[in-house]
């Protein structure tokens, strides 16, 4: 096996694996990264930031798409067999209609601790894309040879999706660029580009692969609170309170991973040389879940795996709003994030998280105004940031 990094024993809970595509290196065990909220937990009641009061926090009420006829993949490990009536349940639950969802299994072996997961990933992409198509890849087994092969499968005929979700990854390891090529350049089985983010991670101050590659967009967390929890009468108002760093969100400076060129100025204050993660963040606290595999029905969570599959989903509404305008999907989405960063519209496209931290580090640790390593250029507000994205010209 490959050494982890010196990431504390808890990055464990974010951990899949570096596979060379070239020269396969031995197995890793991965781990579901998600978990319950400490406290008590009401199977029968969602608490917690209901997906109404999220999209109404960060405007994707006043997006005009649903993200229809795009594919958004969820790559995770093992079967959960309760997932599709999960799912419905959800969906009805919240008024959404029935999302169109597909579940591809690739291996026999049930649950593991990873249906949490799943039910979380495909729950928060119906959420936000309720019109686009939902595929789960449900990799063989929780070792990094599955997990890539789940994640080729998701790209290529005839799933074809654009954008894939990926909440897991390992502490850092010598050798890890040479996973980048699962990555990067990336196109799908119709020629289309394809746009990877992964968790950074729930462990705190440290990095992870694969959100340490600079061909994948590495996602940060935070703690949301509302302006207002009460319902509102006006279905296009916004209930963004404010928000800062959540304690667990990991990102630093990677040890083995060059910094990519759209990173600098951004990360100069840490490094001018090597990859800093993570790029962007949403929020990693207190979100309901419907599992009835493990959990017999709703369950309040946290961790960097909300905000992966949230990303993903705002990248999902771009290019369904980009091919309404014969437009082609993002094709350097990252980049076209930190311009955004760079330019006079940040404070209107951006949450800049300026308080909190991950640690005890020092200015590593903290949130700060600008680029930080705990929630990089920060939250989208979405409803005005899918503007510049879906002009973009790449």
């Amino acid at each position: 096996m490959k050494r982890l990094s010196a990431l504390s024993i808890g990055m464990l809970f974010l951990l899949a694996i570096g596979l060379p595509l070239m020269a396969q290196a031995p197995s890793h065990i991965v781990y579901p990264p998600v978990r319950p909220v400490a406290g008590p937990q009401n199977p029968n009641v969602p608490t917690g930031i209901l997906p109404t009061q999220f999209r109404q926090a960060y405007g994707f009420n006043r997006v005009p798409n649903q993200g229809q006829g795009q594919t958004i993949a969820i790559v995770d490990a093992y079967d959960d067999p309760n997932i599709a009536s999960d799912l419905a349940f959800y969906a009805n639950y919240f008024h959404f209609g029935p999302c169109n969802f597909t579940k591809v299994k690739l291996g026999s072996v049930q649950g593991q601790g990873w249906d949490l997961e799943e039910s979380l990933d495909v729950q928060q992409a119906c959420a936000i894309a309720p019109a686009a198509n939902i595929v789960l890849v449900e990799a063989a087994t929780n070792n990094d040879t599955d997990l890539y092969a789940a994640v080729q499968v998701a790209t290529q005929a005839p799933y074809n999706a654009t954008v894939v979700s990926m909440s897991w990854g390992e502490g850092e390891f010598n050798g890890e660029q040479q996973d980048d090529s699962y990555f990067c350049n990336i196109t799908n089985g119709n020629g289309q580009p394809v746009t990877f983010f992964a968790s950074s991670g729930d462990s705190g101050h440290g990095v992870g692969y694969p959100a340490a590659s600079p061909c994948v967009v590495a996602v940060g967390g935070t703690q949301l609170t509302l302006s207002t929890t009460a319902a509102l009468s006006n279905t296009l108002a916004l209930r963004y309170g404010h928000e800062q760093a959540w304690s667990g969100s990991s990102g630093g400076v990677s040890a083995y991973e060059s910094q990519p060129s759209y990173q600098n100025p951004a990360c100069a204050t840490w490094s001018v040389s090597q990859r800093c993660v993570p790029d962007i963040s949403s929020v990693a606290f207190n979100v309901p879940v419907y599992d009835t595999y493990s959990y017999g029905g709703w369950v309040t969570v946290e961790g960097t795996s909300i905000s992966s599959p949230d990303w993903a989903s705002f990248l999902t509404l771009v290019n369904s709003l980009r091919a309404s305008g014969g437009q082609g999907p993002l094709s350097q989405a990252a980049y076209d994030l930190y311009q955004v960063y760079y330019s006079g519209n940040y404070n209107n496209d951006f949450h800049d998280i300026t308080t909190g931290d991950n640690g005890s580090c020092g200015s590593q640790c903290n949130a700060v105004t600008g680029y930080d390593l705990v929630t990089g250029i920060g939250t989208y507000q979405a409803n005005t940031l899918y503007v510049p994205l879906v002009a973009a010209t790449n």
